[in-house]
C-alpha cells in the first residue's frame, strides 16, 4: 500500500518529475504545438507519476481541481515558458481578491522539437507551489491592502472594485467590501484576467526572487 500524498511529498514528487522529464525525449510530442494538447498529456503523466507512489483522491472537471482531497486541494497548470498561462473556472468575484479557493501546482516547460530523433524535449525550467492564500490578483490585493492600511471605508473600496470592474452587483461588491474590512486579503501573485473564464498568467510567479510565505520554487531555471 502506497503512503497517502501529503503537501511536501507533492512537492518532492514534481521535482523529481520534473528532473525526469528534463532529460527525456519524447516521441508522443514530437511536431505538437496546441499548448492544451502538452499540457494535458503531462498532467495525466504526473499523475500516473504519483499514483504509482502515493495514494491520492484523484480529481475531475466536476470537482473542479486534479487533486480534491481535503488534505492536498491542488490544482495542476501546465504551460509553457513562452507565454505562461492557462485558464481557470470562475465561481465568483472573491476569488480575484481572496484567491481562488485551492492551492496551485504550475510546470513551466521549455519545448523543443528535435528533427534529428523526431521526438520533443520539455525543460522543465520552473515548477512553483502556491497556497490557495496567494492566488490572488497581485495588482488588485496590492491596491486594496494599500487603501485598508490608509483607513479606507465601504465606500472607498466598492468604488475601487467598480472601477476594476470586479464582476458583481452592487450588492455583492459591498458584501465583498465587508468581508474586506473585517478580513484584510493577503497579497496575490497571480495575473488574473475578468472572462467568463479566469485567465491566470504566471509571468510574477515564474520570475519572482524573494521568499515568500506560501509560495515553493520546487524548480527554478528561470531566476538563477
Amino acid at each position: 500500500m502506497n503512503p497517502e500524498l501529503t503537501i511536501e511529498t507533492l512537492k518532492k514528487s514534481a521535482k523529481e518529475f520534473c528532473d525526469i522529464e528534463s532529460s527525456h525525449l519524447n516521441t508522443d510530442l514530437y511536431g505538437v504545438t496546441d499548448g492544451k494538447a502538452v499540457g494535458t498529456y503531462i498532467e495525466h503523466k504526473f499523475k500516473k507519476y504519483l499514483l504509482d507512489n502515493y495514494t491520492y483522491e484523484n480529481g475531475s472537471s466536476a470537482k473542479g481541481v486534479d487533486l480534491p482531497g481535503p488534505t492536498i486541494r491542488t490544482d495542476i497548470k501546465v504551460t509553457s515558458i513562452r507565454q505562461p498561462q492557462s485558464s481557470s473556472p470562475f465561481k465568483d468575484a472573491k476569488q480575484k481578491i481572496f484567491g481562488l479557493g485551492y492551492n496551485l501546482l504550475v510546470f513551466v516547460y521549455d519545448k523543443v522539437d528535435d528533427p534529428n530523433t523526431s521526438s520533443a524535449k520539455l525543460d522543465f525550467v520552473s515548477c512553483s507551489y502556491l497556497d490557495k492564500e496567494r492566488t490572488a490578483d497581485y495588482t488588485t490585493t496590492f491596491r486594496i491592502r494599500e487603501m485598508v492600511k490608509d483607513g479606507a471605508i465601504k465606500e472607498d473600496i466598492i468604488a475601487y472594485l467598480n472601477d476594476k470592474n470586479i464582476p458583481a452587483d452592487d450588492i455583492a461588491l459591498g458584501l465583498i467590501a465587508d468581508q474586506i474590512l473585517n478580513n484584510t486579503p493577503k497579497q496575490g501573485y497571480l495575473t488574473i484576467s475578468n472572462a467568463l473564464q479566469w485567465r491566470l498568467q504566471y509571468a510574477r510567479v515564474v520570475n519572482l526572487t524573494d521568499k515568500v510565505d506560501g509560495i515553493t520554487k520546487v524548480v527554478d531555471k528561470v531566476t538563477k
